[in-house]
């Protein structure tokens, strides 16, 4: 068993702020900076206020997760991930269905950019099945492949043309662990408490812990934190589950 702090653990949450407005948004900033290692700004957030929230999750000293998914030809992606290094956004991601191509473009305009700025290279994932996916609905969608199958291909994909990591559901990551080592980022989202249940669109999930100790670098948590009576204890409490899990690897 490890010893572990609760710096290390709190530095492996990302938040996902998953508000419709620049005053929602800011209020669970400010409540949870200290307390979670990162937030995330979606789609949902970005649209609603633009770049003035990543900006101002920059000023407080908080790290960014730009969740985006960019998916298009491989320049457009490419000059998307300039843009968003020029926020200075610790991690991003693509869409790794988008190809090799496309994800080699990205990696090397950003870092490019990145370098020429004097800034940290961002993380950058590649999306491969949403945990909102199950089998059936691959099939549905024309997939031959299971959801096992498909995050392999598409990790491998990944992997070969220069990402950082990958997001993937925690059912997926020791698959991913033993095929693509330790330095290959992995950021789990559809995390759950281990002591709640929760009816929503989520459909491959585990708790903080067990994804932890599988190997997830990250974890992504929203809802559970977001819906909790008192947030902060819900998050703690997540935290400590990450502890755990870490001490436990």
């Amino acid at each position: 068993m490890k010893n572990t702090s609760n710096k290390a653990a709190s530095d492996k949450l990302i938040f996902a702020l998953d508000a419709d407005n620049y005053k929602d948004a800011m209020s669970w900033v400010e409540l949870l900076s200290g307390h979670v290692g990162m937030f995330k700004v979606g789609k949902e957030l970005f649209t609603a206020v633009g770049p003035k929230i990543v900006e101002s999750i920059k000023e407080r000293g908080q790290r960014v997760f730009l969740d985006l998914k960019f998916h298009d030809i491989p320049n457009t992606v490419a000059r998307a991930s300039e843009a968003a290094v020029r926020l200075n956004v610790d991690m991003f991601n693509v869409h790794a269905s988008g190809g090799s191509q496309m994800i080699k473009e990205t990696v090397s305009a950003a870092w490019t950019c990145a370098d020429k700025l004097g800034q940290v290279r961002p993380i950058i994932l590649a999306v491969t099945v949403l945990t909102s996916l199950n089998n059936a609905d691959l099939t549905e969608i024309g997939f031959q492949k299971d959801t096992k199958e498909l995050v392999f291909h598409l990790a491998k994909v990944a992997y070969s043309a220069g990402a950082s990591g990958v997001v993937a559901s925690a059912q997926d990551i020791a698959l991913l662990r033993t095929n693509f080592g330790d330095k290959f980022v992995i950021v789990t989202p559809g995390i759950r408490s281990a002591s709640s249940t929760t009816n929503d669109d989520q459909k491959r999930t585990l708790s903080a812990y067990e994804a932890v100790k599988t190997g997830a670098d990250y974890i992504v948590v929203g809802r559970p934190i977001r819906a909790a009576q008192e947030p902060l204890e819900a998050c703690r409490q997540i935290i400590q589950e990450i502890s755990n899990g870490l001490a436990a690897r």
